[in-house]
């Protein structure tokens, strides 16, 4: 397991830098376990390892994750696969998701701007790179699927969009659903006119990230 665990009597909280989007989730909601001022900044005995758990699972780059050791349960995938579409942010997922090939995980911030150093995740380069990227709805998207649950895959396609293949439900930041699809793909060179989608404009652009 990639990053730093913090060990605390009945739960364990691992910390993987590279996939922390800061959306300060952790301290804003149990500030005595979760203080970037403090040294270890994570301390798990300070909490109740119920609360922490819903905290750490409200982190949607799953940059936070958990082990009980109490024999509390383990986090599960949801039962409806979600891509959160964040404006001009991240695309945030919620399911059982495989990046790249790598192992299944339940949480996930993939890059839709182009600009990070850690692809596919998103490391909030977007900032800096001034991205707009809205989160819109595109009433031409067509392939919707009857299921939102299942596996689900994600991997660039070279100089080209984000590929999430799976049974899937779009949503807004806010929650709104945009569609449902058994495979999306979502724009990441930023020159699409049908954003959050891939309309084809990497090819006029010329977009590469040496994918």
């Amino acid at each position: 397991m990639a990053g730093k665990t913090y060990e605390g009597e009945a739960i364990a909280v691992n910390f993987d830098m590279k996939r922390c989007i800061h959306s300060r989730n952790c301290y804003l909601k149990l500030s005595e376990v979760f203080d970037p001022g403090k040294r270890p900044w994570v301390q798990p005995d300070a909490g109740r390892a119920e609360e922490i758990a819903a905290v750490v699972r409200s982190c949607p780059s799953g940059a936070l994750t958990y082990a009980r050791r109490d024999g509390g349960p383990e986090e599960e995938a949801p039962g409806i696969n979600r891509l959160r579409i964040l404006e001009n942010g991240p695309v945030a997922v919620e399911g059982e998701i495989s990046v790249e090939g790598a192992a299944p995980v339940t949480r996930a911030t993939l890059c839709r701007c182009g600009a990070s150093q850690n692809k596919p995740y998103c490391d909030f380069a977007n900032e800096k790179a001034g991205s707009r990227a809205p989160a819109g709805p595109s009433p031409e998207f067509e392939g919707a699927a009857k299921e939102t649950s299942g596996a689900l895959e994600a991997r660039r396609i070279k100089d080209g969009p984000l590929m999430i293949a799976g049974n899937v439900e779009v949503i807004s930041g806010t929650g709104h659903k945009l569609a449902t699809a058994k495979k999306v793909f979502l724009c990441r060179c930023g020159a699409s006119k049908n954003k959050p989608f891939c309309d084809g404009s990497h090819k006029d652009a010329g977009f590469s990230d040496g994918a």
